[in-house]
């Protein structure tokens, strides 16, 4: 890996030059800048073949201007040269005067305050045709592990550079610099009167050399042939484990339980008055923690400049923050918290989150809640349907699942299933957090026992 650190100073430094002097040029006193710029290569494969090989470089450039009056215009651009960076600013200007005059966003009070050090590194690229060889074969070796499984439709490796900055006339200057590989690979099987069964897996790393490929490769073959036998079950009520997985993209879905823009605009289960309160079992503690050492992402400040940090949602149960943007939080009496997103509306949400239980009271029961023993528990491993199933501002949710019906350690695939019910009752019902962990790429989750579930089987 390498630092690229001086190179991408010097560009924010240049940019911050040619915008403070285009905006003396045009009497504007007040604006900021967000950017982002994207270097991607990746490639898909099919039946040992190439199937699509990519590459791109994608950047945008979002302008705010304040006019004399005080109210905001906003603009965004690809073009961040000095006649791009001009035009923006002119733009911005003149869309100032037609503006909100109502909780006019304005800088973040942090903006200028100080954020952890850390290099910016980069990873060097592989070319597409290497990274088209390692598909390949890992596809063969991925259709080599079982005669039933017939093809890999969905699969797909890649590798990422990402820069970002904000800078503001106020002399905020912030740049950071990363570099991320990934890999997905989803195959199917076809066997003579059985249904297709299907399963997928991902891995993301800092870097194609870390990148754990055999890792994606097991799990997505190991979860393809169990879904092979699979068998319907009864509707009923059931004793439910989500997997890491499944209960983040629930939390994910469901977030704007903790979202102070949401709650704003009247659009969560929350009210500004709802922390303090109970809303899950004292086992369930979440927080969203972009800095965590685990997260490949993770980025030091939002779009707003403000720096990113840890925050607390839920702690044993008890509702004990929200995410704020600078705007919500001079609404609130708040602080901003770095999950701000700028934009024609100033928009929230979360960064990575991380699921575990501080609370003593479930560690001496891991006999009682063990797959090894536990009867007739269903295991979801994935939700599907999420854009389509869940009501957020409802707490309803009724969703397609994958997943086992499990019997002193035995699991038997569901052949279709649906598992429904309300989210703030799941969370009530929460009856183990198991103490170990999964890191995955969208948060840090154990396994998390749900005493009775809703499942309506074919």
């Amino acid at each position: 890996m390498v630092s690229v650190a001086s190179s991408i100073n010097s560009r924010i430094d240049r940019l911050a030059t040619d915008a403070r002097e285009i905006a003396t040029k045009l009497s504007i006193q007040k604006f900021d800048i967000y950017g982002s710029t994207i270097d991607e290569t990746g490639v898909e494969v099919d039946q040992g073949e190439p199937k699509q090989a990519n590459a791109s470089v994608r950047s945008s450039v979002t302008v705010r201007v304040w006019n004399e009056q005080g109210t905001v215009g906003i603009t965004s651009t690809t073009d961040s040269d000095r006649n791009g960076l001009e035009l923006a600013l002119k733009t911005a200007y003149e869309a100032s005067f037609f503006g909100v005059k109502e909780n006019v966003p304005d800088f973040s009070p942090e903006a200028t305050t100080s954020i952890v050090d850390r290099p910016n590194i980069k990873s060097p690229h592989a070319s597409a045709a290497t990274l088209i060889e390692q598909l390949i074969a890992v596809e063969q070796k991925l259709l080599a592990a079982h005669p039933a499984i017939s093809g890999v439709p969905y699969n797909g490796l890649s590798q990422s550079d990402s820069d970002r900055f904000y800078l503001n006339s106020d002399g905020a200057v912030r740049s950071e610099g990363h570099s991320y590989s990934s890999i997905y690979l989803y195959s199917k099987t076809e066997e003579e009167g059985r249904k297709p069964r299907s399963a997928g897996a991902y891995r993301v790393s800092p870097s194609l050399a870390d990148l754990d490929i055999q890792g994606c490769l097991n799990e997505a073959a190991e979860k393809t042939i169990s879904h092979l036998n699979y068998e319907p079950i009864k509707s009923g009520k059931y004793r439910v484990v989500f997997s890491p997985e499944a209960f983040l993209s629930l939390v994910r879905v469901f977030s704007s339980l903790f979202n102070a823009q949401s709650i704003l605009d009247k659009l969560s289960l929350s009210t500004p008055e709802s922390i303090g309160s109970s809303i899950a079992s004292p086992l369930l503690s979440v927080c969203d923690d972009p800095l965590h050492p685990d997260n490949v992402g993770a980025s030091l400040f939002d779009s707003e400049g403000t720096p990113t940090r840890r925050v607390d949602l839920i702690e044993d149960g008890i509702l004990t923050n929200f995410l704020h943007s600078s705007v919500t939080a001079k609404r609130l009496n708040a602080q901003p918290t770095g999950n701000g997103n700028i934009g024609a509306k100033v928009t929230v949400s979360p960064h990575f989150f991380h699921v575990f239980s501080s609370n003593s009271n479930g560690s001496d029961r891991s006999e009682e809640f063990n797959l090894e023993t536990a009867e007739n528990v269903i295991l979801i491993d994935g939700l599907q349907a999420l854009h389509a199933g869940v009501q957020p501002s409802q707490g309803a949710y009724s969703l397609p699942f994958d997943g086992w019906l499990v019997n002193k350690g035995k699991l038997t695939s569901i052949d279709s299933a649906t598992v429904a019910g309300d989210f703030r009752d799941l969370l009530k019902s929460i009856v183990y957090v198991e103490p170990t962990a999964k890191v995955t790429p969208s948060g840090i989750c154990p396994r998390i026992w749900v005493e009775e579930l809703a499942i309506t089987g074919e």
